[in-house]
């Protein structure tokens, strides 16, 4: 994934495991500050109430932006590796 995919306030899933931060692959949260000039995202893991739980810096090859409309047929598809 590159970074000038992911813009502020995507939803987006985990792509790794982060145990330091009790965080595994496919949660979900919301980017919600870009950082280090767009090649990093704070991103924000919320409880069904809206209650924060954890936030943290992430890099483009730790997650993943959940689409929710159809790709575009002319959108190239792009190959993610864990």
């Amino acid at each position: 994934m590159t970074s000038s995919t992911v813009k502020l306030l995507n939803i987006v899933a985990l792509t790794v495991d982060l145990p330091e931060y009790n965080l595994y692959r496919g949660q979900v949260g919301t980017v919600v500050e870009l950082l280090a000039g767009g090649k990093a995202f704070e991103v924000e893991f919320s409880d069904r109430n809206g209650r924060t739980y954890e936030s943290v810096g992430l890099r483009p090859e730790q997650i993943m932006v959940l689409r929710f409309e159809p790709a575009s047929p002319d959108s190239v598809r792009e190959k993610v590796t864990a």
